[in-house]
């Protein structure tokens, strides 16, 4: 393997800690408040996926479920832990079992009984996360609810007395 393959995105993640927290001083419990999910829980994932792709030989289709799952939550809360954004990454914990799900799907036979949890989560998944991102938009934007109650009122008189074109 590459050492530069490696040490590459080592580096930018690196980069990335100290462009988003340059006031902190780096040193080894900054490493671990900051850096756990890379530590421990996307490797954990990373060798499951390892292990049915490369020393199975594609056979124990099982562990691909532990595997998705736990790549998933842990660059989710990767993610959360760099952004400080728990409230919004949130539904990547349910995005995981999505992942999990849809890798037995896919490399296990393709069950078509499978798809029906995986397009409930999927689905249930990314509406928390749309309302929730619009939500943290919207407040990071306005700042208050005041503006955007305003515009709802707004909203809602122009439409009452907005002329109806009827061009049948």
């Amino acid at each position: 393997m590459n050492r530069r393959a490696l040490i590459g995105p080592i580096l930018i993640v690196f980069g990335i800690f100290l462009f988003l927290k340059g006031d902190l001083l780096f040193h080894t419990s900054s490493i671990f408040k900051y850096f756990w999910p890379a530590l421990f829980v996307i490797p954990l994932g990373v060798f499951f996926q390892w292990l049915y792709f490369i020393v199975l030989n594609r056979r124990g289709v099982g562990l691909l479920v532990p595997g998705g799952i736990l790549l998933t939550a842990g660059i989710v809360c990767q993610i959360a832990m760099l952004l400080d954004s728990w409230g919004t990454m949130w539904p990547g914990f349910i995005l995981a079992v999505v992942v999990g799900l849809f890798q037995l799907y896919w490399f296990g036979g393709r069950n078509k009984w499978l798809l029906i949890p995986i397009n409930i989560l999927g689905v249930l998944s990314l509406l928390f996360f749309a309302v929730f991102s619009i939500g943290a938009l919207f407040g990071s934007l306005f700042g208050s609810q005041p503006i955007i109650a305003i515009a709802l009122i707004f909203a809602g008189v122009v439409m009452m007395f907005m002329r109806r074109n009827h061009s049948l």
